[in-house]
């Protein structure tokens, strides 16, 4: 089976909208794809910080949910990480040991600072900011302490006529005195329950739907092992057509091969987890680097679907890792 990606019939054409104080939007041929909003209002419980939703693909489905009722934190995709040491930047309750879920005052917010880049081609966009990551304001203050820094970045391309991929980049920093290991339920001693990191939750009409991994087509018995990619498959209600989520952990990233945290009983989850059974160190002054490929398609997919899929994630972090994000 070739893994090689066939090229697009023709040049695309990809256009931006920026609201100001709010988000961006990256269109392709009059098609929304995303919906980038970089300065949410969300209330502190919920951690405040960037998030990708709407998301569409190139056929116009709609893959991403919002403010589920049974997690309101879970927001398109969004850069989420529940254990920073002391802090939760996933927002609502959480995980400790013996007690089940407890709500905490640590829910902290990621806040844009400025935009470092908005470039824009026909046939690719990339953005790029930087933020404050900052604790949960004390009783009687306004904001927070900032504990991390971050230069963050995304780019859209769509390489195939019913394919597009959003590449992210995360470079954090600790700011802070103290030490800010990087865990998560699992870490702190909840079993198979390793969540945290780029993190996207699926229509509900996807719940029931196919997981994909190298090889293999299933369900949730592929949560926790380790893989480069794994996706999700399932369909939408009034049309009844498929879309295909592959999301691609790039060689680089701490922890690779990650392991997956994967859910489709309870709704539709993907997330690379590199702090899912063990912590990564992040001290005062270090820096970690995390880079991801999402790759949305229409139509369902099998697992050589899905690796063809991946390759085109592996393309795209290719360029990226090449210098070519602009």
């Amino acid at each position: 089976m070739s893994t090689t990606p066939a090229p697009r019939r023709e040049r695309t054409a990809l256009t931006v909208r920026h609201d100001v104080g709010w988000s961006v939007q990256v269109a392709h041929q009059g098609q929304d794809l995303l919906t980038y909003v970089y300065a949410p209002d969300d209330v502190q419980l919920e951690s405040p910080r960037p998030y990708f939703h709407p998301l569409h693909t190139v056929g116009g489905d709609l893959v991403s949910l919002f403010r589920p009722h049974d997690h309101v934190w879970h927001k398109g995709i969004a850069w989420s990480l529940p254990n920073v040491g002391p802090h939760n930047f996933w927002g609502g309750p959480n995980y400790v040991h013996g007690q089940g879920y407890v709500q905490l005052d640590n829910d902290g917010s990621m806040d844009h600072e400025r935009f470092t880049a908005m470039d824009v081609t026909d046939d690719r966009v990339h953005v790029a900011h930087d933020l404050v990551w900052r604790t949960q304001p004390a009783e009687g203050q306004e904001t927070g302490t900032e504990v991390v820094h971050e230069a963050r970045a995304f780019a859209v391309t769509v390489p195939a006529d019913d394919v597009w991929v959003l590449t992210f980049s995360s470079t954090i920093t600790n700011v802070s005195d103290e030490q800010l290991d990087i865990g998560s339920p699992t870490t702190k001693g909840r079993e198979n329950a390793g969540y945290g990191g780029l993190f996207w939750r699926g229509p509900r009409s996807f719940t029931g739907g196919t997981i994909l991994a190298p090889g293999t087509a299933g369900g949730e018995e592929v949560r926790g092992t380790r893989a480069e990619w794994m996706g999700f498959t399932g369909q939408h209600d009034q049309t009844a057509r498929h879309s295909t989520l592959v999301m691609v952990d790039d060689t680089t990233n701490p922890q690779h091969p990650p392991q997956w945290f994967m859910r489709n009983e309870w709704f539709a989850g993907v997330n690379p987890a590199p702090f899912f059974s063990e912590e990564v160190p992040f001290g005062p002054g270090e820096s970690l680097t995390f880079r991801y490929a999402v790759v949305i398609a229409d139509g369902a997919a099998d697992p050589a679907r899905g690796e063809e899929l991946a390759a085109w994630g592996r393309q795209a972090l290719a360029a990226w890792s090449a210098g070519r994000e602009g």
